[in-house]
């Protein structure tokens, strides 16, 4: 098992599967450092993030759900000597994140029951009917956890667009130099348009291929034969790229010229006949048409650099205590607790 150096701020505090991996576990900022938590003895405490708590019950719950999501993944529970690393990777993101969310307290930065009701529902729509409550019962978060997980996430989304996606910009200059830098990546392969017939079997095909010779259009026999979907247009499969057609297809049409017509291919969907009916040669794009491209990757990653920046600013003001003794003491078992469900 591959030992973290910190979680991810994704967090990967429940990875079940990892869709989720970007909304759960974010409570404690919000649920988990509650004023009773505050008067806790320290024993009870793994850590302080100015004044506020992140309890041992919060922390071993967390790392449980860690420890769930990657012996799930890798098929293996993790063994005494990683227990150390996944706990100090656990208590940096915590504290991170515990961090950004007094920040964006102090910025009156909030998310309604609204946003939060469709950030849920935005995760839900990516599972069959009825499996949604089971991926939440398998990472044992009920669903009232997960909206105070996506509250979270969505008010710390928030602060990060406030606060420093705002300052973050990009020139024409430094557009246009990213494009000479990178040149190579922005090419259009060749493309081929072709259009097919389909048919059961050989004996039909080679029928096609005859009327095809006696001067019988392309189009008008696909239309009445071909058992492809394609049939309604003529059989026209449009432009596609080597690679995103079957291996048959590309060893084919790839190889014939504009107007010519193919020898009967036969394949797992039948027996074919294939026709060119356009090239376009591979090229290299201007930068005018992939400007938006270049833009959106820049922006990308100029916001990754100052959200970095921005938190650990932030880090580097905040009073942290960790409570050694405890952390040391937790030996990722999870707390007797009964969980319910959603």
């Amino acid at each position: 098992m591959t030992l973290p150096s910190r979680l991810p701020f994704r967090p990967a505090l429940l990875r079940v599967p990892r869709v989720l991996a970007t909304t759960l576990a974010l409570a404690v900022g919000l649920a988990g450092c509650t004023q009773k938590d505050k008067e806790e003895p320290d024993a009870l405490a793994v850590a302080t993030v100015n004044g506020e708590v992140i309890s041992r019950a919060d922390f071993e719950r967390e790392l449980e759900r860690e420890f769930i999501a990657s012996s799930t993944e890798s098929g293996q529970q993790p063994s005494p000597e990683e227990v150390e690393p996944y706990k100090r990777a656990l208590l940096d993101t915590l504290i991170s994140r515990t961090v950004l969310l007094q920040e964006a307290r102090a910025h009156n930065i909030t998310v309604t029951p609204d946003e939060v009701d469709r950030g849920v529902l935005r995760l839900s729509s990516d599972y069959p009917a009825g499996n949604f409550n089971d991926v939440l019962a398998e990472g044992q978060l009920s669903m009232a956890e997960l909206k105070k997980n996506e509250a979270a996430r969505l008010t710390i989304e928030k602060l990060f667009a406030n606060e420093v996606y705002t300052r973050v910009a990009v020139t024409e200059e430094e557009l246009r130099d990213t494009y000479a830098q990178h040149e190579a990546e922005y090419s259009s392969p060749e493309q081929v348009r072709a259009a097919q017939i389909v048919v059961k079997t050989m004996e039909e095909a080679r029928r096609l291929q005859v009327q095809l010779k006696t001067g019988k259009k392309f189009a008008e026999l696909a239309r009445k034969y071909s058992l492809s979907a394609d049939a309604k247009v003529g059989g026209d499969l449009g432009f596609f790229p080597r690679g995103q057609m079957p291996p048959a297809f590309d060893e084919v049409v790839f190889s014939l010229s504009p107007g010519q017509v193919s020898d009967v291919v036969e394949t797992e969907y039948g027996y074919h006949l294939f026709r060119v009916l356009e090239k376009k040669p591979g090229r290299k794009l201007e930068f005018v048409e992939v400007r938006a491209q270049v833009e959106a990757k820049l922006l990308a990653q100029r916001r990754a650099e100052a959200q970095a920046k921005y938190e650990q600013e932030l880090r580097s003001k905040a009073q942290v205590w960790v409570n050694e003794p405890t952390l040391q003491a937790i030996r990722g078992r999870p707390v007797t607790q009964t969980t319910t469900r959603p």
